[in-house]
């Protein structure tokens, strides 16, 4: 019964939302005007005069773009107790995050904007059962590894994480087969949850898995160790991989091998700040934007987001293969809020996109500006064909080497390495030449010299978040530091 009405729900879902798909530009104008008039009489809505706006250019001449430090007063206000400060009333939640500038970020979730980060989660499954006809994973016991689901209460408001706060919503008939218990998902040592994870679940008919790439790994190497068995064999109905928070290509190799055969994935773009894309066409390049997900976007071309007056542009003027700054304003009340991240667009009927970086992770420490997708995708192009596994990866620029040309450090934990590092170094090198022409012309002109690769220790990313207290959650590894920070607290493999 389960499975019949999962198809005829998702032939219902799939029918409702190929209305935004078909129009999205209708869309997004709808979602501003009502964002607009629902926010008119709140602080912000007056203090910048929501009420006499009328179209995007007005908006845009109203509302500058935001940071964190940029509503970070009306943030303090609604921690002090206020309402109808940037929405109307006041948030369910206070979504935490790490930000690097800023400390620990409070981002609000309100009656409005909660329901879009579940629905659009059930959507790409129902999505999935649509292009796939698969069902079969209903049936068996479903796993996301996420944060714990404790919430501290702030002047009235919870706090959590994110993912902590989404547990509390798992609709009725999943939490049947909904892994691991309560308990264990309370557990704040991320190492100890792992452990009584794979405790819980080693012997369980798992159909789904769930999470951030570099966390499920170490609860899928975990799983090997107890059972001597590949994830694949150990879960014979395992048949759906649903991800997201990273980029999944350069792990693709390494799940490949701990799973033991292909199963399916769906890649998802969720935040803190709202849900944004995921995945509609299996092994298929890009993500569909939701437009219709109470979430007006905006744009600005990553090279020149830190021009004086850098221009913003409506999803309408978007073209394709550009590198965007995503902007944001939603029913959780961020206004023109800048998530940090990146995205190329890689279609436009429908809308799709791919997530190439943060704006904050870049290197040019020489004028380079070379971003994560163009590090990942040379990676990537190295490792096809090959045996050779990553774990983790991070690239710093060394500026004052002891000896020779400055060039970029890549730091590198391998599961299964090279034969020969110096072939793998200059075949990598000649990728990121490829990928990146300011690069290549630094090369050609000796004022860089080919990168240089260093192997981390096993698990040595692992270690590092664990000594920076960021181990689990929704933490990652920046891929890319236009300083040493992290380069400077690894633990290097010895020989």
């Amino acid at each position: 019964m389960k499975k019949i009405a999962a198809k005829l729900f998702a032939k219902l879902i799939n029918w409702k939302n190929k209305r935004w798909i078909e129009n999205p530009i209708a869309a997004q104008e709808k979602t501003l005007k009502v964002l607009i008039k629902k926010a008119s009489k709140t602080k912000f809505g007056r203090d910048h005069d929501f009420a006499s706006i009328s179209n995007y250019m007005e908006f845009k001449s109203r509302v500058s773009i935001n940071d964190y430090e940029g509503i970070r007063p009306y943030i303090d206000s609604i921690i002090a107790g206020d309402k109808d400060v940037l929405w109307p009333g006041k948030p369910l939640y206070l979504a935490k995050t790490s930000g690097t500038t800023s400390g620990a970020k409070h981002i609000p979730i309100t009656k409005e904007s909660m329901p879009t980060h579940i629905n659009s989660a059930r959507d790409a499954i129902l999505n999935y059962i649509i292009q796939t006809g698969n069902v079969e994973f209903l049936a068996g016991k479903q796993i996301f590894i996420q944060g714990s689901p404790v919430l501290e209460n702030l002047n009235g408001i919870s706090l959590g994480r994110l993912s902590g706060i989404v547990a509390h919503f798992v609709p009725s008939y999943l939490k049947k087969n909904r892994m691991p218990s309560w308990k264990t998902n309370c557990m704040e040592d991320w190492e100890d949850k792992v452990d009584a994870i794979v405790n819980e679940t080693f012997d369980q008919n798992m159909t789904v898995i769930g999470g951030i790439p570099s966390w499920v790994q170490m609860y899928f190497e975990k799983i090997i160790k107890k059972t001597g068995n590949t994830v694949g064999k150990q879960f014979p109905e395992f048949s759906l991989f649903i991800h997201g928070g990273v980029n999944f290509e350069p792990y693709q190799r390494l799940f490949d091998n701990l799973i033991g055969r292909k199963i399916d994935s769906i890649e998802l773009f969720p935040a803190s700040e709202g849900f944004f894309a995921y995945q509609d066409k299996i092994d298929s390049e890009g993500l569909l934007l939701l437009v219709d997900n109470g979430i007006f976007y905006e744009f600005v071309e990553a090279e020149k987001f830190f021009d004086p007056d850098p221009e913003r542009i409506s999803l309408k003027d978007v073209k394709l293969g550009v590198n965007y700054v995503l902007i944001l304003s939603s029913n959780a009340g961020l206004w023109s809020y800048n998530i940090g991240d990146t995205v190329s667009f890689v279609s436009d009927k429908p809308y799709r996109v791919i997530v190439t970086g943060r704006i904050k992770q870049y290197i040019s420490a020489f004028g380079e500006h070379v971003i994560v997708k163009e590090v990942e995708t040379a990676l990537k192009n190295v490792i096809d064909s090959t045996p050779i596994e990553v774990r983790e990866f991070t690239v710093a620029p060394q500026i004052n080497p002891s000896s020779g040309l400055p060039h970029h450090d890549w730091f590198i934990d391998f599961k299964n390495p090279p034969e020969n590092i110096e072939d793998f170094s200059k075949y990598l090198d000649s990728e990121m030449r490829k990928q990146n022409i300011y690069y290549d012309d630094l090369i050609k002109g000796k004022v860089l010299k080919p990168l240089n690769i260093s192997i981390v220790e096993n698990h040595g990313f692992e270690y590092y978040m664990k000594e920076t207290g960021k181990l689990g959650g929704q933490n990652k590894v920046p891929r890319l530091s236009n300083d040493r920070k992290i380069a400077n607290r690894l633990s290097l493999k010895k020989y």
